[in-house]
């Protein structure tokens, strides 16, 4: 698992976890990779202020301290990184996860919820770009979540 610092063309700074350097770049060309704040699909990997100490035995209390002291802080929780106050970063959630997520079907299930297909209710789910402006071509309204919302709790 490699961990990048990432920024979008806003200046928005994240942090993105992929399985490969190869991974992260099919992500990105296939705009995956998005801002959680403005989700712009324009990402870059920035310079990251983590360094890898030397963890041999003899250095190994003296790494920990450095790693202590040079690591950069880490937000107390997402509302840090969203700009939010914590309670209503909380009842967004809420609003979230009273939706049915339908993964990968969601453009065919707000076709059918649009054209009264089926009954209307609260979704969400994902959608490419060429998928999302073809809902928005057939003037069916979505908007796109921020990750920092949809990300499950651990």
């Amino acid at each position: 698992m490699i961990i990048y610092d990432l920024s979008c063309a806003e200046g928005h700074r994240f942090e993105g976890w992929f399985a490969s350097a190869d991974d992260f770049a099919r992500q990105a060309a296939a705009e995956l990779v998005r801002c959680p704040l403005c989700n712009d699909a324009k990402i870059v990997i920035v310079p990251s202020a983590r360094v890898a100490p030397d963890r041999s035995a003899r250095d190994r209390g003296q790494a920990e301290r450095e790693v202590a002291t040079t690591s950069p802080p880490k937000p107390e929780s997402a509302a840090v990184t969203a700009g939010l106050p914590p309670e209503l970063l909380r009842k967004l959630r809420e609003i979230v996860l009273a939706t049915e997520n339908v993964g990968g079907r969601f453009p065919e299930e707000a076709r059918k919820i649009h054209y009264d297909e089926a009954p209307a209710r609260p979704i969400r789910g994902q959608a490419s770009a060429s998928e999302a402006e073809a809902l928005r071509d057939e003037g069916i309204e979505f908007a796109a979540l921020p990750a920092f919302l949809t990300r499950e709790s651990h």
